[in-house]
């Protein structure tokens, strides 16, 4: 993985700091969710500007509790990303998950405005259900889905609709992360300020995050994450409003924390508190 970030990050210099360095997809589907024993729906949707977008929707079993809108991280595609979720329907929690444009089986080209614009038509294409609760709606993103959980719960005009936002290896600034990567390798290092500076900053999480509050905001981040460092999770928790909380795991590496059973355990006990108010 250090060395994937490390060939991005020269091909950057190559693409004069475009933000697209950030998206990593795939076409190919290695599983379904019928793979792991589950039931589900494939979706199709449109994109504010008429992308045509793929994602499955998991129905819990019965009796629904909440679902979760999940954003997966800038690698590969849904296929791959279920992994950090398939476990929640069993629990009782609907599930949605979707590819942002150029992964999966979603049209387009992968770029940042276009992802931000992708959340928000997910967003609403998953209020439109009628099999979901509108108010049990809980957002959880992981890595780059939960930095652009982030922008997207504290932009929105649904933020009714958002019970809590849960984000887990969420990087602070596009900026800092890629300026950070740059620093770690010689051959960059003495170009990590002027390439950084042409990242586009505009979605950072952490110029946005004080205007999350007040729907419950948790932050969780391992302790041992060489990818995204511990340090965007406490910057962000920092510049929240409450309530809030931060959950540190202990030897946690890069969007890991739900492979864990004890980890899974403490998460339901969040949603049911949160949801239960």
């Amino acid at each position: 993985m250090k060395r994937a970030w490390l060939l991005l990050l020269l091909l950057a210099t190559l693409l004069a700091g475009c933000t697209g360095v950030f998206f990593q997809p795939h076409h190919i589907q290695v599983r379904t969710p019928d793979k792991l024993g589950l039931n589900y729906e494939d979706v199709y949707f449109e994109s504010g500007d008429g992308i045509r977008l793929h994602g499955w929707f998991l129905p819990a079993e019965a009796p629904a509790q909440g679902t979760i809108f999940f954003l997966h991280g800038n690698a590969e595609n849904i296929s791959t990303h279920i992994g950090a979720v398939y476990w929640l329907p069993k629990q009782h929690f609907n599930v949605f998950i979707f590819d942002y444009r150029g992964y999966g089986l979603s049209e387009g080209a992968p770029s940042l405005p276009g992802a931000v614009g992708d959340v928000e038509s997910a967003f609403k294409w998953l209020l439109s259900r009628k099999d979901i609760d509108p108010k049990r709606v809980v957002v959880l993103g992981q890595s780059l889905g939960g930095s652009l959980a982030i922008y997207f719960t504290a932009t929105t005009l649904h933020r009714a609709d958002i019970r809590a936002l849960v984000v887990e290896s969420a990087f602070s600034s596009y900026r800092d992360i890629t300026r950070e990567k740059l620093s770690s390798f010689w051959l960059t290092w003495p170009l990590q300020y002027p390439l950084s500076w042409t990242v586009d900053d505009e979605f950072s999480p952490i110029r946005v995050i004080g205007k999350v509050s007040p729907i419950p905001l948790l932050v969780i981040h391992g302790d041992a994450d060489n990818i995204v460092p511990i340090a965007h999770g406490r910057r962000l928790y920092d510049a929240a409003g409450e309530p809030k909380e931060f959950w540190a795991v202990a030897g946690g590496n890069h969007i890991d924390a739900f492979h864990h059973p004890a980890n899974r355990e403490r998460f339901l006990s969040f949603l049911r508190t949160i949801l239960n108010k």
